[in-house]
Order: C-alpha cells, then sequence, then structure tokens
C-alpha cells in the first residue's frame, strides 16, 4: 500500500501509558511505514520538545502546523493538566511526497501529563528522541521548571523573552539560560528587520561618519516588548562600542546615558500602546551634526525618513518588513541549527541598562 501525501502513516494512543511504551509504540509506526512504502525516508532535523498547558494545546499545535518548510522531524508535545496523576499519550508519523517520489515522514508525539511528571520530564522525553540530533526546548506558556528538568538534553532553548511583562526577569532568564544552551528568542527575531535597516541605512560610505556622531536613540516598544525595544539598544551599544548606562524608570518609560568614545548618547525607551502585534513600533536616532533617520512600523513594510543637517528630508518604504508570528516561530525554528553572534552581547548589554552588571 503507497502513502499519500498528507496521509497519516499511523497512529497510536493509549492512556496511563510509560515512556518506554510510547518508544516502542513509535518504532512499531515507523516499521509499518517502511514495510508500507519502499521510498520511505522519516526526516532528521532536529527534536523540538514543546510544553504548554493542556487547555492551550490545539493553539500551539496550529501555530506549529503553520511554520512549513521548517517543522522539525519529531516533536513531542507535552501538555500539562494540573488535576491530572496519569500519563496519556498519543503518537503519530504523516508523509509528504518529496522530489522524485520519496515519502518523507514526521513524527509527532503528544503527551497529556500533571504537574507531578513536570520535574521528570527528563527521564520522560530522553527515550522519545532521536540521538545525535539538535534538540530544541519551547515552553510558551512559562514552565521554566520543565525547561530546567531538561537541561541535559537540549542544546537549544527557544523562548520570548516578550512573554515576561517584567523585563529585568527575562532578561535574567535568558542569561541564566545561554550558560547552558543557545538560546533563540523570538523577541530578538521580531528586531531582525529593524536591526538590517538601520545597519543598511548607514552602510553607504556617505553615511558611515554619522554613526560616530550619534547623540540620542528613542525606540517605541508595545508594552509587552520592552525587552526586544532593550535588546535592540543593546545592540546598537555593543556593536557602537557605547559603554551601557543604567536606565531609569519612569512612568512607562524608560531613559538614561550611553557612553561613546566621542560623547554620550541618549537613550528612551517609551511605550507605543497602540501598536496591535507584539514588537517594536518605531526608532528614531539622531546625530550630533543634525542628521536624523526614523523608522516606523506602517503598511506593507517600514516607513523609513531620513533628515540631514540642512534640513532636507527623503521618505521611502521597505516592503515585506514584518513576517507574521508563524514566520518568525519559522524563523526561531529554522535558528536552531544556526548559531547567532550577537544576540549574547545584546543581551549583556541590555542587562547592563537595567543596572544588573
Amino acid at each position: 500500500m503507497s502513502v499519500a501525501e498528507g496521509q497519516l502513516a499511523g497512529v497510536w494512543h493509549e492512556e496511563d501509558t510509560t515512556p518506554s511504551a510510547i518508544d516502542a509504540a513509535l518504532r512499531q509506526l515507523l516499521v509499518q511505514g517502511h514495510q508500507e512504502e519502499l521510498a520511505y525516508a522519516p526526516a532528521r532535523v532536529l527534536n523540538l520538545i514543546v510544553v504548554v498547558d493542556r487547555q492551550f494545546k490545539g493553539e500551539i499545535a496550529n501555530r506549529l502546523e503553520r511554520v512549513g518548510r521548517y517543522h522539525p522531524s519529531r516533536t513531542v508535545l507535552c501538555a500539562v493538566d494540573g488535576r491530572r496523576t496519569t500519563m496519556d499519550a498519543r503518537a503519530q508519523v504523516s508523509c509528504d511526497i518529496a522530489d522524485g517520489g520519496l515519502a518523507v515522514a514526521t513524527e509527532q508525539i503528544e503527551i497529556e501529563l500533571g504537574p507531578r511528571h513536570v520535574a521528570a520530564l527528563d527521564a520522560i522525553v530522553d527515550p522519545l528522541l532521536v540521538s545525535d540530533l539538535t534538540t530544541v526546548i519551547w515552553a510558551p506558556h512559562g514552565h521554566e521548571e520543565a525547561v530546567d528538568a531538561v537541561r541535559r538534553l537540549i542544546q537549544v532553548v527557544l523562548l520570548d523573552s516578550a512573554q515576561q511583562l517584567d523585563a529585568r526577569a527575562a532578561i535574567t532568564r535568558a542569561v541564566d539560560l545561554v550558560d547552558d544552551a543557545y538560546v533563540v528568542d523570538l523577541a530578538w527575531l521580531r528586531s531582525t528587520p529593524w536591526r538590517e535597516r538601520i545597519a543598511a541605512s548607514f552602510d553607504p560610505p556617505v553615511w558611515r561618519p554619522s554613526l560616530r556622531e550619534i547623540s540620542a536613540v528613542t525606540v517605541h516598544a508595545r508594552e509587552d516588548s520592552v525587552v526586544a525595544g532593550l535588546l535592540l539598544l543593546g545592540w546598537l551599544s555593543c556593536r557602537l562600542g557605547w559603554q551601557a548606562g543604567e536606565l531609569i524608570h519612569r512612568e512607562g518609560t524608560f531613559h538614561g546615558t550611553a557612553h561613546g568614545k566621542r560623547q554620550d548618547v541618549k537613550v528612551r525607551l517609551e511605550s507605543a500602546p497602540h501598536l496591535d502585534v507584539p514588537g517594536l513600533a518605531g526608532v528614531e536616532i539622531e546625530t550630533a551634526s543634525g542628521m536624523m533617520l526614523a523608522l516606523d512600523r506602517g503598511p506593507g513594510g517600514l516607513h523609513a525618513k531620513r533628515r540631514t543637517r540642512d534640513g532636507r528630508e527623503s521618505k521611502w518604504v521597505v516592503l515585506g518588513a514584518s513576517r507574521g508570528e508563524s514566520g518568525i516561530l519559522g524563523e526561531g525554528i529554522r535558528q536552531a541549527l544556526l548559531r547567532e553572534p550577537t544576540y549574547r552581547p545584546a543581551l549583556d548589554c541590555a542587562l547592563t541598562f537595567l543596572g544588573e552588571r
């Protein structure tokens, strides 16, 4: 029997089960797939452990389905139910037909468990991971104890610092995690178009000297994306050699000074309460010579405006800058197999802006 594209190659489920039973069932599903389809091969990219609140399991599963070609090969979704004392599990193998007629399989395991299982999550998921693959954990609803329980098994932590309204706690947690694993922060990835456009705006030789003249930077971010704003300021500081100083937080605004080689730089991070999506709303950069560069979120992309010191203005739109939340998650999974060298220095500078260094 041939496996059609998008077809389930096999499904198994059991109540009150054990990790060894899940592992045995998944192996049997893979054997069955090989017997039924000669041109059948399981994908081998990475393991993804996802820990969620049970009531939001469907929402997270839908987000994972929308990441498209960045979907991992084996996903272990752990749904935590505060009232549960036993484990129920479901495993399935799905196939898609690749070029040349090869059936490429991905494996999804869903485990419903209770709070008492979280502390022993490493023992539960260890038999279910494909050896010699990068293992990623993502806990979109917090569950820090689950992340800590599997630190010995993982190489990458996928997190979203914007979910933590306390910026200090979010950045401190990220700093703690980078000591044991490579951290992919969705809050950082949301600022990628902004960082790319700022860098591109100063890339022409005629504008590069202005980098040494920057005298003020103002970042506007939604209230739940303060971390993204701090990381952007941290990125500018570490890339331009500024010494970050502690920011004062008053009435929703962070303000202070970074010390450059030539002059001090006034730094502000302001709330953008009307922004309807997570992330940044705008960035303004001023120089001592009177040049100003402004980037603002708008229809179709980032709206850019430059004013030279003699008052002349130019405007343009960077089309397609936003990738949406499914695109951000897909990029986060892709980044698990790469290494971003600028995040850690930006994180350290952001911590300094909060007075933690």
